[in-house]
């Protein structure tokens, strides 16, 4: 088990701008990063439709890491959160409050998930 103390979404997007900040010279624009996280998902995607679905990997994919495709995707949502001034502690914590108030029955009483 790792003993590294656990990150907050602030930890993680401090680490993303101290990154930039040394190695990657500047942010990409918030329509570049839109497109990159959209490749991202795809990728994401991809893995997930061969591990879990229908399709047989290709010889390409078979390399590909599920975490590490997951990691490339917050990434990406973690730099535009940074450039367009997210704080992502909040915004979860908000989006938690908004789920929890219109859904906090909704799926206890649907019969598709109840079978």
């Amino acid at each position: 088990m790792d003993d590294k103390p656990a990150l907050t979404l602030s930890d993680v997007q401090n680490t993303v701008d101290q990154w930039i900040e040394t190695y990657g010279v500047r942010y990409f624009n918030e329509l570049t990063n839109m497109v990159l996280l959209t490749e991202e998902v795809g990728e994401l995607a991809r893995i997930i439709a061969r591990k879990y679905g229908e399709q047989s990997f290709k010889d390409s994919d078979r390399d590909k890491d599920l975490a590490d495709e997951m990691a490339d995707v917050l990434w990406v949502l973690v730099c535009l959160a940074n450039q367009t001034g997210v704080d992502l502690n909040e915004a979860f914590r908000k989006n938690m409050e908004k789920k929890t108030l219109r859904d906090s029955e909704r799926h206890l009483n649907n019969d598709k998930l109840n079978k």
